[in-house]
């Protein structure tokens, strides 16, 4: 089959969506302290080589096919994609697999500062395996929530065109149910040094979700139409989130903020995610300053409930993926005159889907959530110790750190080829001066 301009497309928005990962790095990297970011930043990239793997082995064959109880599809149908090759299904198995990627990425924030990365590392390709893939499955491979699914049948239908439920919601309360799990960071509410080291990276990575997320809206684009729907509301809907964010915090606070602003953009990203192919540019528009006003007052929930969500995964993720959801019961537009939510005059038939949709998500996510997070914290532990806490996780998990300060006693204790240089160095030279070459290098 000759490779179409649909196929290109295709490749081009599953390479955006994977950019997405290391733009998220950069966004959660910069909102943690200095001595958290390189961990931060790593949660997020060992998500692509786990989650990469698992896609690949029997994550795709999870999510289409034959279902188990239209609750996951055949693992082994699609084993290691050795029946996709050679046909252009190996086409949207990729793009496929970028959304599983950034999904599980997304709840790392939550976490920052105080988990294991061996334990990380353990969650990751669980989790993807028992919450993302049967969720995606139930909801765009033909399981529970389609329309020939036994709930989908029964209340309708629920749309999900790129991910409120399956990416957004999902991980909102998995960051949640983890939050409450590994518990509150040393001095959260009261240690003014817990607040973003560095605000060109987290507005360089929102600029990078943004970029990629036209990708994550348009690449399944059934025609033209419908992409340029899709564009202008990926456009429009994060604009007005970023304004309606800023216009909250300089009512709220006194002053508008780039972090606000960038937090805006995330917030609207997300909220348009499943309705980007159903709604008005004028709607969008709403959308996002409904959604940027709600998350930016749903940021100081934590405080109150006494959680310590470290990089509002719940108040912009959770949140703005309910209320993308919900939206549609009230503002998609109608299809061929027919359907539609109710500002256009329909009946409550698609909020109705959408709320269970949503809490099926949300109780999936929250009861698998558990199960893992639990037996790791139980068995291995999910948190550092509180002295690794207080050194930064950056040296404790990975030996190195963000930045080096010219000397003074805060890069990391890895060097491996000065090491090897005054190894050598030691027998041909006296006692007290090697000691001393030493100490240098690991202050």
């Amino acid at each position: 089959m000759d490779l179409t301009a649909g196929h290109v497309w295709v490749m081009i928005s599953a390479a955006l969506v994977l950019l997405m990962t290391p733009g998220l790095a950069f966004f959660y990297g910069g909102m943690t302290r200095a001595k958290a970011a390189l961990n931060m930043m790593m949660m997020s990239f060992i998500a692509v080589g786990l989650v990469g793997i698992v896609w690949v082995l029997w994550g795709y064959s999870m999510t289409g096919g034959d279902g188990v109880a239209q609750l996951f599809g055949n693992p082994f149908a699609s084993f290691g994609l050795a029946n996709l090759v050679g046909t252009e299904d190996l086409i949207g198995a990729g793009y496929g697999a970028t959304f599983a990627i950034i999904t599980v990425a997304l709840i790392s924030g939550a976490i920052a500062d105080r988990a294991k990365f061996g334990a990380w590392t353990l969650f990751v390709p669980i989790w993807v395996t028992a919450v993302y893939c049967p969720l995606a499955f139930m909801v765009w491979g033909g399981g529970l929530l389609s329309a020939d699914g036994a709930v989908g049948g029964a209340v309708g239908e629920a749309v999900d065109f790129a991910g409120g439920t399956v990416v957004h919601i999902s991980a909102g309360v998995a960051a949640l149910v983890l939050a409450l799990i590994l518990g509150k960071r040393q001095g959260f509410g009261k240690d003014p040094a817990q607040r973003p080291h560095n605000i060109p990276f987290v507005m360089l990575g929102a600029a990078l979700l943004w970029f990629g997320w036209f990708g994550f809206n348009g690449g399944a684009a059934g025609s033209a139409e419908e992409a340029g729907l899709i564009w202008v509301n990926t456009m429009a809907a994060p604009a007005a989130a970023m304004v309606g964010w800023l216009v909250t915090e300089r009512i709220r606070d006194g002053r508008p903020t780039s972090l606000g602003a960038a937090s805006g953009i995330v917030a609207g990203l997300v909220a348009i995610t499943p309705a980007c192919a159903n709604v008005s540019p004028v709607g969008a528009v709403g959308l996002g300053i409904v959604s940027g006003a709600l998350c930016a007052l749903a940021v100081g929930i934590k405080y109150r409930l006494g959680f310590d969500d470290s990089l509002d995964v719940v108040a912009v993720h959770l949140v703005a993926g309910i209320v993308g959801t919900l939206s549609l019961g009230f503002i998609m537009m109608p299809v061929e005159g027919e359907g539609g939510g109710l500002f256009y005059g329909a009946g409550p038939g698609q909020l109705v889907a959408q709320v269970v949709a949503a809490a099926i998500a949300i109780a999936l996510s929250a009861v698998m959530t558990a199960i893992i997070g639990l037996a790791i914290h139980k068995t291995i532990g999910f948190r550092i110790s509180s002295d690794s806490e207080v050194t930064g996780v950056d040296l404790s998990e990975h030996a190195e750190t963000a930045y080096e300060f010219g000397g003074l006693g805060v890069g990391g204790s890895f060097h491996p080829f000065a090491d090897q240089m005054f190894a050598q160095q030691k027998s041909a030279q006296p006692q007290t001066t090697q000691q001393n070459v030493t100490e240098g290098v690991h202050s």
